[in-house]
């Protein structure tokens, strides 16, 4: 094997104050440690909310100096590099010491139970994927561990709500490469149409949320036949008060399952007596683990689950480091299922 040497420096995008201006700078290269790896990135994903993270909108915790970039966390110590701290003081030990910065450099130093080997030939060559493709598996992964945590099965049919955002629309590709029928629920009925037609007549149904509890899940049941074995719930915290929720506890039949994935803050009032009586199962998930990345890198290498462009997922925008303001925009303005927004290291 070829020996390989890294560069002393790199270009990478910083913010070195909270919620401050970022910037591209020249900054040392980090070197491997006992247990991790440095790895070179070709291409990383900008997601649809990063504006709002950076400029100190959503009020993430994390460090500063940071490069930004998410990546998988510990799974004992709930964090992400380059994005969250976490709330523990074990998890904000790891990222202010250990793994603060991010995927925005041309080099990530990264925990080995992180880092996964890809079959370049396979993907790139026999599958046709480009490597700005390979830069959405992130959004389809994180749905994965949840429909895997409900232990989703083959000729199941599972409701996917909000199902028209970068996570949602993913959950419902994800689910039908699994082997269920999917009932696509959101506001726009215009993107829910869009949506179901990217996939195969009859594998994706569709209910727009109108506010209306009862009506809501009537129609839920209407175009299930009263088999809904499945909720996949991918809130964003601004839905705290959306009406869906209770619609699918009241459609779903006696004995389902409920992942919980989204990121609503809020107390979410819950049909107490309904979710007794039917004996629903609610579950939280955080992320993934090392099981569900192996099976899905397996599921896509195979052909059975697609990504990037071959989903219907465009790359609206691709942008070296120097662009972050326009990425940011664009991500925010076209966020949605069947977009995405792709950083290039900037070489200095």
């Amino acid at each position: 094997m070829e020996a390989y040497s890294l560069p002393a420096t790199q270009g990478a995008l910083v913010q070195t104050v909270y919620a401050g201006p970022l910037e591209v700078k020249n900054v040392s290269v980090p070197q491997p440690t006992p247990g991790s790896v440095v790895v070179k990135i070709l291409a990383a994903p900008v997601l649809s909310y990063a504006k709002e993270v950076y400029d100190g909108t959503r009020k993430y915790p994390y460090p500063t100096p940071i490069t930004p970039g998410s990546s998988r966390d510990d799974e004992s110590c709930i964090f992400l590099m380059g994005l969250s701290e976490g709330f523990s003081p074990g998890s904000k030990k790891l990222m202010g010491e250990n793994w603060r910065d991010g995927t925005w450099a041309q080099y990530c130093r990264a925990p080995l139970e992180n880092v996964y080997v890809l079959n370049e030939n396979k993907l790139l060559k026999e599958l046709k994927y480009s490597i700005a493709d390979l830069a959405t598996l992130g959004r389809f992964l994180v749905v994965y561990g949840g429909l895997r945590d409900i232990n989703l099965q083959a000729g199941e049919t599972v409701v996917v709500a909000p199902a028209t955002g970068a996570f949602g629309g993913g959950a419902v590709q994800v689910a039908l490469a699994m082997g269920a029928t999917v009932v696509a629920m959101g506001r726009d009925e215009t993107k829910l149409s869009a949506l179901a037609r990217n996939f195969e007549k009859g594998r994706v149904k569709t209910v727009a949320i109108t506010g209306d509890v009862k009506k809501d899940a009537n129609k839920l049941q209407e175009v299930s036949n009263g088999a809904i074995d499945a909720v996949f719930d991918i809130s964003p915290d601004m839905a705290a008060k959306s009406s869906h929720f209770k619609s699918c506890i009241y459609a779903i039949r006696h004995s389902g399952r409920i992942s919980l994935m989204g990121g609503v803050r809020e107390d979410v009032p819950i049909p107490y007596f309904e979710v007794m009586r039917k004996n629903l199962t609610l579950k939280g998930k955080w992320m993934y683990g090392r099981k569900e990345i192996l099976t899905m890198i397996k599921l896509v290498e195979v052909g059975g689950l697609k990504i990037g462009e071959p989903a219907g997922v465009k790359t609206r925008a691709d942008y070296e480091f120097t662009d972050w303001e326009k990425a940011f925009d664009i991500a925010k303005s076209t966020g949605g299922w069947d977009s995405a927004v792709i950083f290039r290291p900037t070489k200095i």
